[in-house]
């Protein structure tokens, strides 16, 4: 029985034996295949061709790179422009303000978002297209191809957005025509003139420019002319934006020549309402509030002093915070120029006190020299209500009477001859005696109390008419 069992076994063994051979000598050519499909997938990933029957696990790839064959990429030299030796290509531009993020006074710049179109033919893009569709591509393809070098002139930082990702759109045509938009946030030189600060309208342009490409070998050009430039409602909180329009122009360098430039033109018209709330009104306040010291009994040396001095400090106050919100410019603002004028009516206001102190201390020092008031005299008595001596208020006594002597009878008896030798005046005639300097100056220091009168008039009239001549020159 076991020798049954033997045989039969080996029996078995030797009708599988060929089958298992057969089998083993495919097996390596199996291995090999799949190596050479690895291998081709690794060099696809480095810019090799592909087999197209291979099974791909990304479809998104897939289709980028059946793009990629669809358009040729491969086949052409994208480092050089369409046309390269021949004429110009034309490039449209299209842009869409979005936004004006911030305008500096101090850095003199703004920041603004936008949508920036370019339009072009490149005829090594063509593909052939039964529907006439277009093809739209993200960032991974522009990467691929000729696109226009344009940047912003006079940019100080420009990024695009890449949230959540990179805000770029390529959109091929069947003929060749291309749609390349991007969004940017660009920050740019706007050279503002601040002579006329706060009531200004400030006039700055955002500029386009090929950076290798001149006018022989890329022509720049609005699109659809005016209409090229669109934008959305903008609001700003310091601005009014009275005009956007487009323009174009030519820019030439020495080295490399003469270069196609477009420009973004707007014109911003300031808010006046917050700096006059801010600077205007209290500046207004304060000198007004220096003007009670008119009224303020001249005596009362604690009290004008003290508001004459807070006036002064409050009027740096504003001058300074105006100041440090603003660049360093050589030139006078409008706004300086309306400060500083009230910073000198505050001054002149404590002046003037000091005008009346001193006259008044000397009027009245040569009252008691002259004997005109009574050491036992009580000045707040007989203070009037404007805070004024009167000379009728004071009880003077007379001067005794000088005695008669020969000299004096002889002077007298000559003045009366000399008043009698002398014709009367005829009708219609005036006698008129000048008044020198020192006798107006004198008049005054006597009659010191009249500087605060006239003060109460003079001060607000000149500081009306001065503010009727500053509003209508530059509002």
């Amino acid at each position: 029985m076991n020798l049954v069992l033997l045989a039969f076994r080996l029996m078995c063994l030797a009708w599988l034996w060929p089958v298992t051979l057969h089998n083993g000598s495919h097996q390596p050519n199996k291995r090999r295949h799949k190596d050479v499909y690895l291998g081709e997938n690794s060099k696809n990933q480095h810019g090799g061709r592909i087999d197209f029957k291979m099974k791909k696990s990304d479809s998104t790839k897939s289709l980028l790179i059946k793009s990629e064959q669809l358009l040729r990429i491969e086949d052409h030299d994208f480092a050089m422009r369409p046309g390269f030796g021949g004429a110009a290509i034309p490039v449209g531009i299209d842009v869409q303000v979005e936004s004006i993020d911030s305008i500096s006074e101090v850095n003199m710049d703004f920041t603004m978002t936008l949508y920036l179109r370019h339009y072009w033919q490149d005829d090594r893009l063509a593909f052939p297209s039964s529907s006439k569709k277009s093809r739209t591509f993200d960032a991974r393809l522009v990467k691929k191809i000729w696109v226009p070098d344009v940047f912003f002139v006079h940019s100080k930082r420009s990024f695009i957005h890449d949230t959540t990702m990179e805000n770029i759109m390529l959109r091929v045509y069947p003929d060749g025509n291309i749609l390349y938009s991007v969004r940017i946030t660009v920050t740019a030189l706007c050279a503002m003139d601040f002579s006329s600060f706060p009531l200004d309208t400030q006039k700055c342009s955002l500029e386009l420019e090929s950076y290798a490409y001149n006018e022989n070998d890329l022509m720049l050009y609005w699109k659809n002319g005016n209409d090229s430039l669109r934008t959305d409602e903008i609001v700003l909180s310091q601005f009014f934006i009275e005009e956007f329009h487009p323009s174009y122009g030519l820019a030439f360098y020495s080295s490399t020549g003469w270069y196609n430039r477009l420009y973004i033109n707007f014109i911003l018209r300031r808010h006046i309402f917050f700096f006059m709330l801010q600077t205007y009104f209290p500046t207004m306040l304060m000198v007004m509030l220096s003007w009670v010291s008119f009224w303020i009994d001249r005596r009362a040396v604690p009290a004008r002093v003290s508001l004459g001095i807070t006036t002064v400090l409050t009027m740096s106050t504003i001058i300074t915070g105006v100041s440090a919100s603003m660049p360093q410019v050589s030139y006078v603002k409008a706004v300086d120029i309306y400060l500083w004028a009230s910073f000198l009516f505050v001054f002149l206001s404590v002046i003037e006190y000091a005008a009346v102190n001193y006259f008044t201390t000397v009027e009245e020092m040569k009252k008691l020299k002259g004997g005109k008031i009574p050491a036992d005299f009580n000045a707040t008595q007989t203070m009037a209500f404007d805070g004024c001596y009167h000379d009728n208020d004071i009880d003077l006594t007379p001067f005794p009477e000088l005695p008669s002597t020969p000299n004096t009878e002889r002077s007298r008896t000559a003045t009366s001859r000399n008043s009698a030798a002398e014709p009367p005046p005829t009708e219609g005639t005036r006698l008129r005696r000048k008044k020198s300097i020192k006798h107006n100056l004198s008049f005054i220091m006597s009659n010191s109390y009249m500087i605060d009168s006239y003060s109460r008039v003079v001060f607000p009239m000149t500081y009306l008419m001065f503010n009727i001549i500053y509003w209508s020159l530059y509002s």
